[in-house]
């Protein structure tokens, strides 16, 4: 039995280079020209009211990559943090996010280390910044940012997957910067989600009578246990549950993801390389402190806080998200489900995932007379 397993994992701290894919060669992708132009012309902001701008800007001593894409100046400004590390949003924007542009001015970023910022930089002088609290500072800081630059007093912050631990801790030390918070494939106790990803992809391996999936997890099992969570383990432990759904629901891979970066009219071959390349470049950097991550502790938070949680997500589970919600105290907070929907919410539900920013979170941003 042959699994369509990527290695290149939203939450990619589980990933290894994909051996078809060498870290600095770019495969030559000019037959996908004509398909780019078309939807590059579907994504052209006309309005005379709207933003369209990339540009780099230098944030943390190195040079970042940004988009801005907008119908209207004048709409709420969300600051999207992409997840990985390393797996840069830009690329594949194009597969759901225009109709967020009719009523949000969505800004993405490549962060240190991945896509078009590992380009603009040389690795050596980024390598040894590769540190939570350092991509905390740039989130800030390019908040700051914005805020000038699109004269903002506030902005909307959300996230994806690890894109959620930066923007937790981004809206902990910096609330008067944002709205609203929304977490997005939420990352709670880091330890706590590699058990019951492990649990579910043994249990439905078992009950399909997949040998060759309870052979390799029985390997590792307990996991984590009380040994260390290695990268070996790692990629073991999460393969089988996003075999089963648990990266796209009802899906045994993400392809559309994964290939969808070769329609992107934003990412040239060479930026399309440097999505594996980054990966590999941020994944041992980064490994150690990601492993520490737990917001369990978080009593209270500053914010408005909204997290969309998919009812199938066993990449980032959706449960310890649903209880720390629960027993949080915000100024206001609210989870969403998305019955069809594991990690990939955006992609998989992005009809519901408007509905839901425009019910929940676009009231958030509404300025409030001075008493």
């Amino acid at each position: 039995m042959k699994t369509a397993f990527s290695p290149l994992l939203l939450l990619a701290l589980s990933c290894a280079p994909h051996p078809g894919h060498a870290q600095d060669t770019c495969p030559d992708r000019r037959a996908y020209a004509p398909a780019r132009e078309i939807v590059a012309d579907l994504q052209r902001i006309t309005a005379p009211t709207g933003v369209q701008e990339d540009y780099a800007v230098e944030i943390g001593g190195i040079r970042q990559w940004v988009n801005v894409r907008g119908q209207d100046r004048d709409n709420p400004m969300v600051l999207f943090v992409h997840g990985g590390p390393a797996s840069p949003v830009i690329p594949t924007l194009w597969q759901f996010q225009r109709p967020l542009e009719e009523y949000f001015t969505v800004v993405n970023y490549d962060q240190r280390g991945a896509g078009k910022t590992l380009l603009l930089n040389p690795r050596d002088a980024v390598a040894d910044t590769l540190h939570v609290q350092r991509y905390v500072d740039d989130a800030i800081a390019l908040a700051e940012h914005l805020r000038t630059r699109y004269h903002k007093r506030k902005l909307v912050l959300m996230a994806h997957s690890w894109g959620t631990v930066v923007a937790m801790h981004a809206a902990l030390q910096r609330p008067d910067l944002f709205h609203a918070y929304v977490g997005i494939g939420q990352v709670i106790n880091v330890r706590t989600n590699e058990q019951v990803s492990f649990d579910y992809g043994l249990r439905t391996a078992r009950g399909k009578g997949n040998a060759e999936a309870v052979r390799e997890m029985e390997s590792i099992a307990p996991y984590p246990g009380d040994q260390p969570i290695t990268r070996e383990r790692i990629v073991i432990a999460r393969k089988w549950p996003q075999f089963y759904g648990g990266l796209s629901a009802y899906r045994s891979d993400s392809m559309y993801f994964f290939r969808g970066p070769r329609l992107s009219p934003d990412y040239d071959d060479a930026a399309r390389c440097a999505i594996d390349a980054g990966s590999v470049f941020t994944l041992g950097r980064l490994l150690d402190e990601f492993l520490q991550v737990d917001f369990t502790g978080v009593k209270d938070f500053p914010i408005p806080v909204v997290m969309f949680m998919g009812r199938h997500d066993y990449t980032t589970p959706s449960e310890p998200t649903a209880a720390w919600l629960a027993q949080v105290r915000a100024p206001y907070k609210q989870g969403v489900w998305f019955e069809h929907s594991a990690h990939m919410i955006p992609w998989e539900e992005p009809g519901k995932t408007l509905v839901s920013l425009l019910e929940y979170v676009r009231p958030r941003t509404l300025e409030r007379p001075a008493e």
